[in-house]
């Protein structure tokens, strides 16, 4: 009888729950006006023959190497941040190797390093999601073979000081730390080429959130040359669809697009926050497109007000630390407007007293 390796059969699955989205989806992240004009022009020019050719990554890397200002040896196109996180695994992870993840965060990083037979050590986050760096050096040890680290966090909106993460590399130099920056442009702080003075740090994009490609799966893996060398053997050579690559360049080339959207965004919340602040609800001050809040026993049923209202949000409350907390998504200036205009009248049905004079 086939049977899968004991790693895979005891792994638990995500499952995002991605049906009945109908009304404006402030529930996973997502830009929630689409991609720019100028991808979709250009996927429109896109024939049956060039559906038809097994596409070429090569020719795509070199200018996205000089948008994100490295080297294109530095520098992997990926199937999403996913498949990053997933190759960054499969090179450096054997079964009994140790992997370090604070928690609360993107749970991608324990399936793929359960998935390898490795050994996942959760360490919680500090008072208010703080990240624990002290307690993640104090736990590396010989078999830690890989850390990551999504900055800014999900689901908590948390920033890691640049500073801490170089000293966390520094004091794990047999293990691969990754640096998830998918929400970067909503921070603007990065620590690519960080890897020039620690050889084992990767960081990684995605073109899912700010450039609203998330359905066209671009992500972007970067470190040191002769580590990505390593991941090259690991990785598909047709990893990324003929689409994807030949929208990436105008994806690139959209850069008011990309800007305006993540000033809307960065408005929004602190709109957002300000908002909570007056109706005494506790949320978390977030440096990415999303802000989390606790709502209590009000938390299911704030989720249904909102839908009914035809606006989705998302309970977290599954994640580490998170019970009765919702996540809202930013996005236009418009979508924003249209939350904020529900949330007083949500919060008064729930019985909330509003906290601050206007």
């Amino acid at each position: 009888m086939l049977k899968a390796r004991e790693s895979i059969r005891t792994l638990k699955g995500y499952h995002p729950p991605l049906g009945e989205r109908e009304g404006l989806r402030l529930d996973f992240n997502e830009n929630t006006v689409g991609c720019s004009p100028r991808v979709l022009d250009r996927l429109r020019t896109l024939t049956g023959e060039d559906i038809a050719r097994y596409p070429v990554r090569d020719r795509v890397e070199p200018l996205v190497a000089g948008h994100l200002g490295v080297r294109p040896e530095e520098l992997l196109l990926t199937n999403g941040t996913d498949e990053a996180i997933h190759l960054v695994c499969e090179t450096y992870l054997e079964p009994g190797d140790e992997a370090l993840i604070v928690v609360p965060t993107f749970a991608m990083f324990e399936i793929y390093v359960s998935a390898t037979g490795a050994r996942v050590i959760s360490i919680p986050a500090g008072d208010d999601f703080a990240f624990p760096t002290e307690t993640v050096i104090s736990r590396i040890t010989e078999m830690t073979r890989f850390i990551a680290v999504a900055n800014p966090n999900n689901p908590t909106g948390a920033f890691v000081r640049i500073s801490d993460l170089l000293r966390i590399a520094q004091a794990a130099p047999n293990a691969a730390v990754l640096i998830d920056e998918a929400y970067f442009e909503f921070c603007g702080e990065t620590a690519i080429s960080v890897w020039r003075e620690v050889p084992n740090l990767f960081v990684s994009r995605t073109f899912s959130k700010a450039y609203g490609m998330a359905g066209l799966r671009i992500g972007v893996l970067m470190g040191d040359q002769q580590q990505m060398k390593m991941l090259r053997r690991t990785s598909s050579p047709y990893n990324l669809n003929s689409a994807a690559l030949a929208c990436l360049p105008d994806a690139l080339a959209g850069r008011e697009f990309v800007e305006g959207y993540v000033g809307d965004v960065t408005a929004g919340r602190r709109e957002l926050e300000l908002e909570l602040a007056a109706w005494g609800i506790r949320y978390w001050p977030s440096r990415a497109n999303f802000v989390l809040m606790y709502l209590g026993d009000n938390c299911k049923r704030f989720i249904r007000e909102m839908r009914e209202r035809g606006i989705l949000v998302r309970d977290r409350s599954s994640d580490h630390g998170c019970q009765n907390c919702v996540r809202i998504t930013l996005g236009s200036r418009d979508h924003n407007a249209q939350m904020l205009s529900a949330l007083p009248q949500v919060f008064h049905d729930l019985g909330v007293r509003h906290q601050v004079a206007r």
